[in-house]
């Protein structure tokens, strides 16, 4: 099989391969761009793999004019900026020691020995530079069925990194096949090593979690997650059942990964959220709970998240949308309250100003920003 595209085509690309080449090394894609390019999905980052040492590549890449930074020297990484586009280059390696969280790795010229550290068969796929697929482990006929499965031994795999478990059901959500179910081994261990997410650093799983949720449809993951005891120890509390409607409702927007967070619920404390998200994720659990009309969240939340809670507070009842909720939102993002304290000045000052305000406001949001300004004063 060849794959194709812009990304193999890119001129900086293909004159790094050819460098490495012309110096008696092996230049070979690897994981996401050949696996992607496989299932027509749109191409990120370009990385490469060779036999070549991290000192060989950062030579062979200056004399040919390309500039290096030492990235990760110690596993074998070196990125090539080659043409404006920066490349990812990594030494073939195999795994020395694991501690369930990181590997120490001996380099290698032996193209089976890097396929077997890797986590899952379609990231073990590879790509020559003319894009002739090579797959040392039976990984092609697995991407091309949508079939997510460990390398290897599944327990393994798992004992060697565990966030490996998270990692196994984001490529689910995000490639596999959802008429042919989750892998039944790779589910299994993931259960029974689900205590080794507790080593796991908070960032870590914050990062999987959010790509996790970002997927087309992350609800059959988090519900094999749920099932196998995964998503309590990284969320606990969290109840899954009202992502699948919520995947259904906001199928024609972006896709908002605190969104689907929002309706899981659960302990999100251990979570590394940003000061942003965290104040975002409030105001969203906040708003669920109210019974405002759309044009009403939009002006508290803004647009975005505006809509967000009202497609939120519509999975977690189980109601259809409210009509031409999308205008109503806009309009009260748009929407400025009419009275200010000037005009309640000075007959009210202080607390009694406030209250007022605040009474008036109710009153305008009560009206769906309906009520002017003279309507509320008299009122």
């Amino acid at each position: 099989m060849k794959v194709g595209g812009t990304w193999l085509d890119h001129p900086g690309t293909q004159a790094l391969c050819a460098a490495l080449e012309a110096a008696g090394h092996r230049a070979l894609f690897v994981g996401g761009c050949v696996r992607n390019a496989i299932l027509g999905e749109r191409v990120g980052d370009v990385d490469l793999t060779t036999d070549a040492t991290p000192e060989a590549v950062t030579r062979i890449a200056e004399a040919a004019g390309f500039r290096t930074v030492p990235t990760g020297l110690d596993h074998g990484t070196v990125t090539v900026i080659a043409g404006g586009l920066a490349h990812e280059v990594t030494t073939f390696r195999r795994d020395v020691e694991t501690d369930g969280r990181r590997a120490v790795v001996a380099f290698s010229a032996r193209i089976d020995e890097d396929a077997a550290r890797r986590d899952l068969t379609m990231n073990a796929l590879y790509a020559d530079r003319m894009g002739t697929v090579i797959d040392p482990l039976g990984g092609l006929a697995d991407t091309l069925a949508r079939r997510v499965r460990f390398v290897g031994d599944p327990e393994t795999r798992i004992r060697e990194d565990y966030l490996r478990i998270l990692r196994f059901f984001r490529f689910h959500a995000a490639y596999g096949d959802p008429g042919g179910g989750i892998d039944a081994d790779g589910l299994a261990a993931c259960a029974a090593l689900a205590e080794g997410l507790d080593g796991i650093s908070r960032e870590r799983i914050h990062a999987e979690l959010r790509k996790l949720l970002a997927a087309r449809d992350p609800a059959p993951a988090v519900a094999a997650m749920a099932q196998s005891g995964v998503l309590a120890r990284i969320l606990p509390g969290a109840d899954p059942r009202a992502l699948g409607p919520l995947v259904h409702l906001d199928a024609a927007a972006a896709r908002h990964w605190l969104r689907r967070l929002a309706v899981l619920g659960g302990d999100t404390a251990s979570l590394r959220l940003s000061k942003a998200e965290a104040r975002d994720l409030s105001a969203l659990l906040d708003a669920i709970g109210r019974p405002d009309t759309p044009a009403a969240l939009g002006w508290r939340l803004g647009a975005s998240l505006g809509a967000d809670a009202v497609l939120a507070r519509s999975a977690l009842l189980g109601s259809p949308l409210p009509p031409d909720w999308q205008a109503g939102v806009r309009r009260g993002a748009g929407a400025t309250f009419p009275v200010t304290a000037a005009d309640l000045m000075p007959a009210l000052q202080g607390e009694a100003l406030g209250q007022r305000l605040k009474a008036l406001q109710a009153a305008w949001l009560d009206s769906d920003l309906v009520a002017d300004r003279d309507r509320l004063l008299n009122s």
